[in-house]
């Protein structure tokens, strides 16, 4: 009978556990979903929000989006950028993002698009580390 009880309370914890992947794909696709996810609507709300208004800032300051890695800090640059998402993906589907830099305000758009991006990968990995155990609330 211990071991009937042992594989039952293996089982339930096992669908307890579910695909513990999601919040880190969720919040990587989409910033802050990962932390709805879990139901921390505080802080999925101030990421969300964070991770927007940088991205939508270095787009208005004529900031680059990297299509390609032709040296080092381009591909620097590119790993940036993915790491925003979906935001990446209609940003260059939309064609926007500015030319090479030829003013300041574009250098600082550029940096805001990259940094929204590691802001990002950021908070997909604590939604993971929240789900999985490895940090708590």
């Amino acid at each position: 009978m211990g071991s009937t009880d042992n594989k039952a309370a293996s089982a339930a914890n096992h669908t307890k556990q579910g695909f513990v992947y999601l919040p880190l794909i969720a919040g990587w696709l989409v910033p802050g979903a990962g932390h709805f996810l879990l139901r921390k609507w505080g802080r999925g709300t101030l990421l969300a929000i964070s991770i927007i208004a940088l991205f939508a800032l270095g787009l208005a300051m004529d900031g680059k989006l990297y299509t390609s890695a032709q040296d080092i800090l381009a591909l620097l640059g590119l790993a940036g950028d993915l790491g925003s998402g979906l935001m990446y993906f209609v940003g260059r589907m939309l064609s926007l993002g500015g030319d090479p830099v030829q003013f300041t305000t574009a250098d600082y758009g550029t940096k805001f698009i990259e940094f929204a991006g590691l802001l990002n990968v950021i908070a997909a990995i604590d939604a993971h580390n929240l789900r999985t155990g490895r940090k708590s609330s």
